[in-house]
């Protein structure tokens, strides 16, 4: 946990430097440029959720074992599955 805080404040630090020296341009920026980056970020976000699915639902999932102490059994039934 430490290690992604010290990463995540080196990129923050890092992007802060290059909006604090940032020179003019002197270009024309198309009005549709904005939204080409958005759907740039978008279709990255959803890559990454698409990678990283099965992590993700295992994040928001409980685990299986915890589900299964959850379960109440009826008194009269027995707890083994495979028992005649």
């Amino acid at each position: 946990m430490k290690r992604l805080a010290s990463v995540m404040l080196s990129i923050f630090i890092v992007v802060c430097l290059i909006v604090a020296t940032e020179r003019p341009a002197y270009g024309y920026v198309d009005p549709g440029s904005g939204l080409l980056a958005l759907q740039s970020l978008a279709s990255v976000a959803a890559a990454c959720g698409y990678f990283f699915r099965r992590r993700l639902r295992l994040m928001f999932n409980r685990p299986v074992d915890e589900v299964k102490e959850t379960i109440p059994v009826p008194a009269g039934k027995n707890k083994s599955v495979n028992a005649a």
